[in-house]
């Protein structure tokens, strides 16, 4: 199966902050789309994907403005579905004809009201309980609509909140439905794609097809290696690659004894044994834990482990003769952090995120085949792959490890006390069915020893804070609502089974404007 076979939609990126939500809100529907910029939208790139229907996003420019973006004319004559959103409907307007103006008290930013004119397709199952509430978001406002529109919506500072020409299959509304402060816009998606006809036959069974399709395409003959970390996006990868080229391709566990309890052991037996993979297990705790000695600065922390690993890295792949390929487990989030809208330099990629430096450093071509998904489409690919489901519903941990949950020096010590602590944490909450509420949970060891009372004698230890939040996407994160007894029964288990803490708190700070990790 190729891509071919499925329909397409395709969204023009007009710079929106929000674009990949619709994204988001189209694969819900099981609908095949792909994000372009506009300038790189060209009308024989447009032929050639065949789209069933298309889409206009947001952006923070100004219609009025000479050079603004602008969408290709013969877009509107291919015959398809188009949707405008925010300034979507304003450059559909202003290149169908109508007018758009900046100013004039008619700007509108938050929460707004949406009231009907007249009945519409895409509306279907919106008004049913009166005004509609819409995240507005924009300075300019459209002051004609263009020949053959009809106002379908309007709200107090926009009089053409929702427009449509029906006859030709072009609607236009002037907030986001896809964000979550529009709490029905998701309908209007589905009621746009079920009247420009897709089936929903998108599904991460096929997207695994198109996937291996690909990966034998760019690879070949040629062999792969990849960074193995025994985290989700990681996994997910090498065994889908795996299934596209076998024996082409090795993995490289890095093991720098900053990894949970018993996690080293559980990535070797699930990929070497379980998976039958080409898997270097690469124990370099001594010369990682040897180099972290002394040091506080988190940065410097982060510099090392990075640089240790990028040196470990390349000296296990040299190994590997004919290795043209690094495999990684981008997703579709480091992609939007990383990359300029604008055409211009790109940003890095977050260095936990990748085997930063090493593509160019070793000369290798890239693979990634999870960039243009987010967490939540991986952990499904996962389970269509087979992956156990423990292993898929993991909460994200991140390529420094412990080092960023121990504030201060490292020390081996410290690293043990916090291994016990962290797995009594983790198996409390699996204990009380919370696991899968939670994005991430963990123990962090405070660089301060408390004083406290055990048995007749007085201690002297280590405090820890409990940290426990919930996300969509580790964007933004809110603290997990524990009960006190939770906290109580899961402190005591600490402070009794754990030597060497004495204290146990509870991290209630939300991001922003504190981060998920403790460095």
């Amino acid at each position: 199966m190729t891509e071919t076979s499925h329909d397409r939609l395709l969204i023009i990126d007009f710079g929106s902050q929000v674009t990949q939500l619709i994204a988001r809100r189209l694969r819900e529907l099981n609908v095949y789309c792909e994000i372009h910029p506009y300038q790189n939208v060209t009308m024989e790139m447009v032929r050639e994907m065949a789209p069933k229907a298309v889409i206009f996003s947001g952006g923070p420019d100004s219609v009025t403005r000479e050079g603004s973006p602008r969408a290709p004319q013969e877009i509107f004559d291919l015959g398809v579905p188009i949707l405008g959103i925010c300034y979507g409907q304003q450059v559909m307007m202003h290149q169908l004809g109508g007018k758009v103006e900046s100013g004039h008290g008619t700007a509108e930013f938050g929460r707004a009201f949406v009231t009907p004119q007249n009945e519409l397709s895409i509306l279907e199952g919106w008004f049913t309980e009166g005004d509609e509430q819409v995240w507005m978001s924009h300075g300019d406002h459209v002051s004609e609509i263009a020949e053959g529109f009809e106002v379908y919506g309007t709200s107090p500072n926009a009089p053409y909140a929702i427009t449509a020409d029906v006859s030709r299959n072009f609607y236009a509304v002037q907030f986001h439905p896809e964000v979550h402060h529009t709490p029905r816009g998701a309908k209007l998606y589905e009621n746009f794609v079920k009247l420009a006809g897709f089936s929903g036959d998108w599904t991460m069974g096929a997207y695994r097809e198109i996937m291996i399709e690909k990966i034998r395409e760019q690879v070949g003959d040629k062999k792969v290696i990849c960074g193995l970390s025994g985290g989700v996006d990681s996994s997910v990868a090498a065994v889908l690659i795996h299934e596209a080229i076998g024996d082409q391709l090795t993995c490289v566990f890095v093991d720098h004894g900053l990894l949970r309890k018993g996690e080293a052991e559980e990535v070797v037996t699930m990929f070497r044994d379980n998976y039958n993979m080409q898997l270097i297990h690469a124990d370099e705790q001594e010369l990682f834990l040897g180099e972290l000695d002394g040091q506080s600065d988190p940065e410097t922390k982060r510099k090392i482990i990075g640089k240790l690993f990028i040196d470990v890295f390349q000296k296990h792949a040299d190994t590997i003769e004919g290795a043209e390929f690094l495999a990684q487990g981008t997703l579709y989030p480091d992609v939007i952090e990383s990359v300029s809208f604008s055409g211009g330099p790109s940003v890095t990629i977050k260095s936990h995120h990748n085997v930063g430096g090493l593509p160019e450093k070793m000369g290798l071509k890239l693979v990634e085949p999870l960039r243009e998904l987010f967490k939540d489409e991986v952990r499904a690919l996962g389970r269509e792959l087979g992956l156990p489901a423990s292993f898929i519903g993991r909460h994200p941990f991140p390529g420094p490890g412990l080092a960023i949950r121990c504030p201060g020096e490292i020390t081996r010590e410290k690293l043990a006390i916090l291994r016990e602590a962290d797995a009594i944490y983790i198996d409390q909450i699996r204990k009380h069915g919370l696991y899968d509420e939670i994005w991430q949970a963990f123990v962090a060891i405070l660089p301060v020893r408390t004083v406290g009372v055990m048995g007749d004698g007085r201690t002297y230890d280590y405090a820890c804070a409990l940290r426990a939040v919930t996300s969509v996407d580790g964007m933004t994160a809110d603290y997990y609502p524990f009960s006190h007894e939770f906290l109580g029964e899961t402190a005591t288990r600490i402070i009794n089974e754990v030597k060497g803490i004495n204290r146990c708190t509870y991290d209630i700070t939300s991001k922003p404007p504190g981060t998920i990790e403790w460095e």
